[in-house]
């Protein structure tokens, strides 16, 4: 498996590459080539003394190559100039990557350049599946929020196509993952609606059997009403899930927009890993 690991140098992104648990999920889903990428703004100019920022760029995404290198993974470095979800998703498709992953400070919009506005810019155009690594503040400095990316790995569904694909990605996950929580939620206006809560189990269900089979892992599965965004959080910290699992800008057959606009608002308002996998149809933007 080929990743894009997209780094903004910072101390945070320092902490996400360093963390060897996380090291250790990413090879035992099978990553075993990493593309390091920063991107360097446009607005910089690398005339001025003391200014040659891509030139400080190679410089400490060498120490981050020796982390990948050390814990056993092939390395590309990249150095970028312009708008960097532009620049991660371009890079993803020349190199076909299988995934891009990008750190996040949660709920922090802080000044780094890929913390708030361009996770969620990647997140909106991803063309590849895109992990969001969440990093938290501590006193003693940044920490992965939750070091066992995939171990306990909730899906949330609307049944849509999209959703499908991305229920699709778990196998990808074997080797990492030990428990799934398969999660639908039903809108308030649904609870008199032609879909009833026993037919999203009786699916759910249905999904649970086949992941049981294909992956031998714990699988349980729960019905929610109410907002679909407030619903998966609240369902994070229920199960206590290190990843979400969703699929991205997909409308479903129930009327719920649940893989668009929710994707994107559960990685922007969550505190959680969040993996979400693009639909067939995603063209670079």
């Amino acid at each position: 498996m080929r990743i894009v690991f997209a780094t903004d140098l910072s101390d945070a992104s320092k902490t996400a590459i360093e963390s060897r648990t996380c090291l250790e999920c990413l090879a035992n889903i099978g990553v075993r080539e990493v593309h390091l990428l920063t991107v360097v703004p446009d607005n910089v100019s690398s005339g001025l003394p003391g200014m040659d920022i891509a030139s400080d760029a190679r410089t400490a995404l060498a120490a981050q190559r020796d982390v990948f290198e050390d814990a056993g993974f092939e390395v590309e470095t990249h150095v970028a100039r312009g708008t960097p979800h532009r620049r991660i998703n371009g890079l993803a498709e020349r190199i076909d990557a299988d995934m891009i992953v990008v750190g996040s400070r949660g709920e922090s919009p802080l000044e780094n350049r890929l913390i708030g506005g361009t996770v969620r810019n990647v997140a909106r155009t991803a063309v590849r599946p895109l992990l969001v690594e969440r990093i938290e503040r501590t006193e003693s400095g940044p920490a992965v929020k939750k070091e066992h990316l995939f171990r306990d790995t909730l899906y949330a569904t609307d049944f849509s196509a999209n959703a499908e694909r991305a229920f699709d990605f778990f196998p990808q996950l074997t080797g990492a993952t030990q428990r799934a929580y398969l999660l639908h939620v039903r809108g308030r206006e649904q609870k008199d609606g032609s879909d009833t809560e026993a037919d999203a189990r009786e699916r759910l269900d249905e999904m649970a059997t086949e992941l049981r089979d294909r992956m031998g892992i714990e699988v349980e599965t729960n019905v929610r009403t109410g907002g679909v965004v407030d619903e998966i959080l609240a369902e994070e910290t229920r199960v206590g899930a290190t990843t979400t699992l969703l699929g991205a800008r997909g409308t479903s057959r129930l009327r719920r927009l649940l893989l668009g606009d929710t994707a994107e608002t559960v990685v922007a308002r969550g505190n959680n890993n969040v993996l979400l996998v693009p639909p067939e149809s995603a063209t670079p933007r």
